[in-house]
């Protein structure tokens, strides 16, 4: 997962893009970038490693952000070596000065380098397969322009062809200097992305990003979801232009619910905080089913705060905060490579003795995926005293690896694999486990929006929505994070 923000006509578009990157911060911690166009028509671009704090710690790094529009990003790979040279975004010449950046993962991106290399003479300079992505959009453009000149049905075309030719999950948000931003979403609309727009003095801004925060923080009121499918230009008048090319099957992330999203940010019109509400609801009639003996409910912070509270409550028992977050260390599951994660979790979190001593203590966390973090968090509350230590998982267990922009590409890192809830009990050291269904889990997204038929719980149930998903593809893409971790 990764996050991204676009702006279209605004004064402060350079410091806007940055609140904005801050305010997803949490989407990604590996590196961070920004890219203006300038009223001449020129790209500015800084990015480089780090949190968007260090990497725009000098006055400079702002200034020289010139212009009304421009794109950010902060990255979460899945896909590249993580280092400053995979940091979105990307840029291109030919035909027009492009850029780009995106959330999500391109699946057949060694088949689209091939192509690109052998059949127009564009080689990747990095492993992002959003350089891919762009080259496409680029080359199919290409071969739509009338005379050289960029109009909005070649644009779109060029869109169409582009999610044609490219597999995966993304949505997208770029540029064409002296033209305007545009941004698409692939035709399952697996990876959330809004517009919102504002009015001052006459005059329209845009802004489009992965969560509804953004543009709820920086001031844009009108929001609405890009659907699956859809491309979208906003010129630099302000104007938008916006067509369905796809229609398909609708199946967005679960898993932003559980984990990756702002709990105030609403997907595809459901809420991320209701969500995970009806999440601890449906956990607590589990935990009735099992009788434990609950003495105090405790999450383990963040994302599982608000379904601990709704189960605790559901319970009758005591919720307490026992677990103290350092907020000055990252989210130990997007860290990239299992060591840092390893040592994080107790730089990350403390416990408050006096809330486990001699208690039976339910923990809640979001999930378990590698079970690393979570045995260590039993552990700290045995150490803190506890009698005994029950865990609950807001997600179902994680058997299958996520080919759509999740680090967790090969099964034999995934704990529940070939375990059952006993098993994953003993590997973490607790008491007793629960598991959040898949069925209570989709129902607790679909409550949000009838609307929603489907979503994509490929993680946890196998069935990937793109229908493209093979063994083969799987090995590859369980390859290349292998060799990431090893570079």
């Amino acid at each position: 997962m990764c996050g991204f923000v676009g702006i279209v006509q605004s004064e402060q578009c350079a410091a806007e893009l940055l609140d904005g990157l801050v305010a997803i911060q949490h989407r990604g911690q590996d590196a961070a970038g920004a890219l203006t166009l300038t009223d001449d028509g020129e790209f500015r671009l800084h990015k480089n490693e780090g949190l968007v704090r260090d990497v725009f710690a000098a006055p400079d790094d702002l200034s020289r952000l010139e212009g009304k529009t421009g794109i950010g990003h902060v990255r979460y790979p899945t896909v590249g070596s993580g280092g400053v040279t995979d940091a979105q975004p990307f840029q291109t010449l030919a035909p027009l000065p492009i850029a780009m950046v995106h959330n999500g993962n391109v699946t057949n991106v060694r088949e689209l380098a091939e192509w690109l290399e052998t059949e127009h003479g564009r080689t990747l300079e990095s492993r992002c397969d959003v350089e891919a992505l762009m080259h496409v959009y680029a080359v199919e453009l290409e071969t739509r322009l009338d005379g050289g000149e960029f109009g909005l049905d070649a644009h779109h075309d060029a869109v169409a062809a582009t999610l044609e030719r490219v597999k995966g999950a993304y949505s997208v948000v770029g540029l064409v200097a002296g033209h305007g931003l545009f941004a698409f979403r692939d035709s399952h609309g697996i990876k959330p992305i809004v517009t919102a727009w504002r009015e001052v003095n006459g005059q329209r801004s845009w802004c489009v990003a992965s969560e509804s925060v953004v543009p709820d923080l920086l001031g844009f009121p009108e929001k609405q979801d890009v659907v699956p499918g859809e491309s979208l230009f906003y010129g630099l008048d302000g104007s938008r232009d916006s067509r369905r090319l796809t229609e398909t099957n609708h199946a967005p992330c679960v898993f932003e619910h559980v984990y990756f999203a702002r709990p105030d940010s609403f997907l595809d019109e459901v809420s991320v905080y209701k969500t995970r509400k009806r999440m601890g609801e449906s956990l607590a009639r589990q935990v009735e089913r099992l009788g434990w003996d609950v003495d105090v409910v405790i999450p383990v912070p963040e994302s599982s705060c608000t379904a601990a509270l709704a189960l605790a409550q559901a319970l009758d028992r005591p919720y307490r905060e026992g677990l103290v977050k350092n907020r000055y260390i990252g989210r130990t599951f997007i860290m990239p490579g299992q060591v840092k994660r390893k040592r994080s979790v107790r730089h990350k979190l403390n416990a408050i003795d006096l809330e486990f001593e001699a208690k039976n203590v339910l923990l809640v966390d979001d999930s378990i995926v590698r079970g690393t973090t979570s045995g260590q968090i039993v552990a700290m509350a045995r150490e803190a005293g506890a009698a005994r230590v029950y865990f609950a998982s807001c997600s179902p267990p994680l058997r299958h690896p996520c080919v759509y922009g999740i680090d967790m590409s090969t099964r034999s890192e995934l704990v529940a694999t070939d375990r059952d809830t006993q098993g994953v009990a003993d590997v973490i050291g607790a008491d007793g486990l629960v598991y959040q269904g898949l069925d209570d889990l989709v129902d607790s997204v679909r409550a949000g929006n009838p609307e929603l038929q489907d979503t994509c719980h490929a993680c946890f149930s196998g069935c990937y929505p793109t229908g493209d998903v093979d063994a083969a593809m799987l090995g590859e893409i369980a390859d290349e994070r292998l060799a990431h971790r090893q570079a």
